[in-house]
């Protein structure tokens, strides 16, 4: 059952958005504070021992066992302080509070791989860190004075070295008060913006005068949501708008929001979207991630200062790039970045990573939220609770969410990495090895305890001889590799399995997550509202499960605004199973050409693997056909992409024909409006090739008592046929003819599942058996 939403008319929402005049409070985090302020030098990403991360939050707990009534630790914090006109609310969390012989002493626990003889007095963002929670406490407990231990354990060998200073509350605040003054630049422009931003929002209207079908209802059901702090999940199918649907409420009701998506044409459209709303009146600014290796201005994407000039004194410049581009920018594309990221000599990526944390709007890349190894860790909990999450395509974050909770190690790896190093890497290198081919091939629901201890004593082996080595290596990939692996171990739950495979001499070791929903409810959950939304969410349990839906949430499924006229549906009942193909292979080339030669315009034609597609184009080029015939090649540039699709023009005279692959990416996110596609051929169901992970995830959720085989198989496949499927129909103007071929279109589990616009279909050709 889909729950019932009572939303507000989107003509009213001016009026019951309530814009709080702005009081000059200024919320930060104490470590935002001290890093934006006294961050220096150069990127430099020549090796850094991740193992710090990895066991911080162990050593941290370890060193706080010491802790002894009434000592406190874990300690929230906060306070107000008035500095140059502004009124900041501090607000951190400080490791303990230690209460000896009547003295007071807050600590600041700090894990590191360097080497405890190279600290001799603590760095000095540490120190001001500590220095703030001691400033916090001393004003919120009447404390005069104050002792502040800075104490540092070792990664390795679990060693710690402490400082301590002495402080009265006096001396504190001058240090609080220097901090924030340094900040004032920043403060002014940010509190500015956000005055001009809620200044512009009660007048702010829907950027179009007319709704299309259900997209009203939707902007409703968005509304809603945000306001009640709650989490969507809709169906919005194509046509619907969703972008401008879920942003436009969002930004009226206020607050910060990530736009999140899997395709860069996706940014694009939001990014589109936001200048609708500013030529509307809107005053805001808004960032779009890029990847690092696509922003990059080098060759090599190499960030060290003696490579990279933009590394060099990276963090002496950017703070003066980060107030420049506030003041003169409200949309912060891919162009502007670069442009001021130049003019200042820092790093595009690092400089819009930076920008993240102070602007209202970020589009992005699904893994600067949901990835463990990349998120945007730097958000506070008060921050997170004034943002919202609008999750784009949201069918794709189930296979990325798999993925990024999955991680795999090869013994071949480990052992051909035996032959060039020696001493105690060597020795760790051969304990791992022999630990991983002494597990045999097979599934368990526990990591063997040999494989974890010997990829530890690896990581740690491998941390003392890499900072020795210059460049690219086998053992540094060997090394991210294995930490990913640690990382993910600690997720490690019912969700997952150990999938232990052989291949030839080698073991792959792999901890794969089966069920992502869990992690997924555990990002989305710290935050303000969340809304997942799709045009193919379809069916609907299965996606709403499997991104973490609960019974509180809302959902909502929104009919297509299409006509089913516009829809000429074809289903032809040929067998394309791989033991049929051959056999039928000369009827599907008759099927193709048949309907290319009856219907004018350009097509596209999907096919279940590249393989199959390579024969197909080979075959369709001794047929007459009267078209232009191009084909998707793997791993297509940009540039390559762009050329395929601007074949697709209306009024050709010789029309094109084109083949992709089903999931592929020409199948979802492209808009081909009007005469540039008038058919679009589906080969086959779209059923991922069997292995042995998706014979996992049958039994698993077969477990669960659903269907196995439809969660591991069936849904996913069919998503794929529905996005590609769905290239052709993308406005309302449009007509066209979609065959669909395979005869499980017709067997009564596929029907139940077809789209409703789907269903109106006619039985063409003949059925082979």
């Amino acid at each position: 059952m889909l729950v019932s939403i009572h939303m507000p008319a989107v003509d009213r929402i001016e009026e019951e958005s309530e814009v709080n005049a702005l009081d000059a409070d200024m919320t930060l985090s104490v470590r935002e504070l001290v890093e934006f302020v006294l961050k220096a030098g150069d990127i430099d990403s020549r090796f850094q021992p991740r193992s710090s991360m990895l066991t911080g939050t162990r050593l941290h707990q370890k060193l706080q066992r010491r802790y002894e009534e009434p000592d406190e630790k874990e300690v929230h914090l906060k306070g107000r302080k008035v500095v140059d006109g502004i009124s900041y609310q501090i607000e951190g969390r400080c490791d303990g509070i230690i209460h000896r012989e009547g003295k007071i002493m807050v600590e600041e626990i700090k894990s590191t791989a360097r080497s405890l003889d190279d600290l001799e007095e603590g760095m000095g963002v540490h120190w001001a860190q500590a220095e703030c929670y001691a400033s916090l406490l001393t004003e919120e407990r009447g404390w005069d004075a104050i002792h502040v231990r800075l104490t540092y354990i070792h990664t390795g060998t679990e060693e710690t070295k402490s400082f301590t200073r002495e402080y009265d509350r006096e001396e504190l605040q001058g240090i609080m008060i220097g901090l924030l003054q340094l900040y004032t630049p920043f403060a002014e422009v940010r509190l500015r913006n956000e005055e001009n931003l809620e200044a512009s929002l009660t007048p702010l209207s829907f950027p179009f005068e007319t709704f299309r079908k259900g997209q009203r209802q939707l902007v409703g059901a968005v509304y809603k949501t945000v306001t009640e702090r709650k989490t969507l999940f809709a169906n919005a199918p194509t046509g619907t708008g969703k972008t401008i649907s879920t942003l436009f409420p969002v930004v009226k009701e206020g607050g910060r929001w990530f736009y999140a998506t899997a395709k860069t044409i996706s940014r694009t459209v939001a990014e589109d979207a936001v200048k609708l709303m500013e030529e509307g009146g809107l005053s805001t600014r808004a960032l779009t991630i890029t990847a690092k290796d696509k922003i990059c201005f080098k060759d090599q994407t190499i960030c060290q200062p003696d490579h990279c000039e933009f590394a060099c004194g990276h963090y002496d410049r950017v703070n003066g790039a980060i107030l420049d581009i506030l003041q003169k920018e409200t949309l912060m594309t891919r162009p502007v970045i670069e442009e001021y990221a130049k003019a200042h000599r820092v790093c595009p990526f690092e400089f819009s990573i930076d920008l993240s944390y102070l602007v209202e709007g970020v589009i992005g890349d699904y893994n600067y939220l949901f990835d463990p190894r990349t998120s945007l860790k730097r958000f506070s909990d008060s921050s997170k609770k004034q943002t919202t999450l609008l999750i784009d395509e949201a069918h794709n974050l189930v296979p990325r969410g798999r993925d990024m909770h999955s991680a795999s190690l090869t013994s071949t790896v480990f052992t051909s990495l035996a032959t060039h190093v020696k001493g105690e890497l060597s020795t760790a290198i051969r304990t791992l090895t022999e630990a991983l081919e002494g597990v045999g091939p097979g599934t368990y629901e526990e990591v063997d305890s040999g494989v974890t201890d010997g990829v530890r004593a690896f990581v740690e082996a491998a941390e003392k001889e890499l900072p020795h080595m210059e460049g690219e290596s086998p053992l540094l990939e060997a090394y991210f590799e294995s930490t990913q692996f640690l990382r993910i171990l600690q997720l490690y739950s019912k969700e997952h399995r150990t999938l232990v495979t052989q291949h030839g001499a080698g073991i792959t070791f792999k901890l794969v997550c089966l069920d992502p929903a869990a992690f997924l409810r555990q990002v989305t959950t710290g935050y303000k509202a969340a809304v997942f939304f799709s045009a193919t969410l379809h069916p609907f349990p299965y996606y709403f499960h499997q991104l973490g839906g609960e019974a509180e949430d809302y959902r909502f499924v929104i009919p297509t605004p299409f006509d089913h006229s516009q829809w000429q549906v074809e289903i032809q009942p040929l067998s394309i199973r791989f033991r049929d193909r051959d056999r039928h292979f000369p009827h599907l080339m008759e099927s193709i050409v048949n309907l290319f030669n009856r219907v004018d315009g350009n097509g596209l034609v999907f096919f279940p693997s590249y393989a199959f597609m390579r024969k197909a184009f080979d075959a369709l080029e001794g047929y007459d056909l009267s078209a232009k015939l191009i084909m998707q090649e793997p791993m297509m540039s940009e540039k390559e992409r762009e050329e395929f699709l601007a074949e697709f023009q209306a009024g050709r005279k010789e029309p094109v024909l084109g083949l992709a692959v089903l999931g592929g990416i020409f199948s979802e996110g492209i808009d081909l409006k009007g005469e540039r596609l008038n058919q679009v051929v589906v080969v086959g169901v779209g059923l991922p090739q069997p292995d042995e992970e998706r014979e996992l995830m049958k039994s698993y959720f077969n477990s669960l008592g659903v269907n196995g085989f439809a969660y591991a198989y069936t849904y996913p496949g069919l998503n794929k046929v529905f996005q590609s499927g769905g290239r052709l129909i993308r406005t309302e103007e449009d007509r066209g003819v979609l065959r669909l071929i395979d005869d499980r279109y017709l067997s009564g589990e596929y029907q139940k599942l077809l789209l409703e616009e789907w269903r109106h279909f006619t039985v063409v050709g003949g059925s082979w058996t």
